[in-house]
């Protein structure tokens, strides 16, 4: 939609997602993000960590699944999503504040400081976005191979056999 403000921020979940499920049946899982920027001071040789943002995070469907699957608390992530108009509220002792909340549109573990071993899940079988796969394929989305009636010793067809002449394939 035009008009939406899209942002990424780094940084670390500060709980375990929160896995829900509405009536329908559709999942949805929030996160709280938060990120802290930190400078250096040249003045003291040393490190210094600003105010920490904290961003609550909703992801549906089967990005919620995944999410709530693969991230634990204190994972660093890389979020990207569109920002919310900020809610404003009072805090327990009376002070008056706003969060910001983001609709996620892509997350992952930040491999900054971690590796990560990246799992494809099957896709469902009722759908037809892996009509035309093979059969056994566990990422569901290699083309059916196809039976071609061209000779053996046409170059294009067989890519990686030599070409016998000297000249140009082109």
């Amino acid at each position: 939609m035009a008009g939406e403000v899209n942002v990424t921020i780094v940084g670390n979940l500060a709980d375990d997602p929160e896995l829900r499920y509405t009536q329908g049946g559709i999942a949805v899982v929030s996160v709280r993000v938060g990120s802290t920027p930190r400078t250096f001071n040249r003045t003291t040789n040393a490190w210094e960590d600003g105010e920490t943002v904290w961003v609550r995070c909703t992801a549906w469907r089967e990005v919620a699944e995944n999410v709530a699957q693969s991230l634990t608390k204190g994972s660093r992530v890389v979020v990207t999503g569109r920002l919310k108009a900020p809610s404003a509220y009072q805090s327990a002792q009376g002070e008056a504040r706003a969060s910001l909340e983001l609709d996620i549109d892509e997350i992952g573990p930040s491999l900054r400081y971690a590796t990560a071993a990246v799992t494809r899940r099957a896709r469902e079988a009722g759908s037809n976005a892996g009509a035309g796969a093979v059969a056994g394929d566990p990422w569901g989305d290699a083309p059916a191979k196809q039976v071609s009636s061209k000779p053996a010793d046409d170059a294009w067809a067989n890519p990686g056999a030599m070409s016998t002449g000297d000249d140009t394939p082109f």
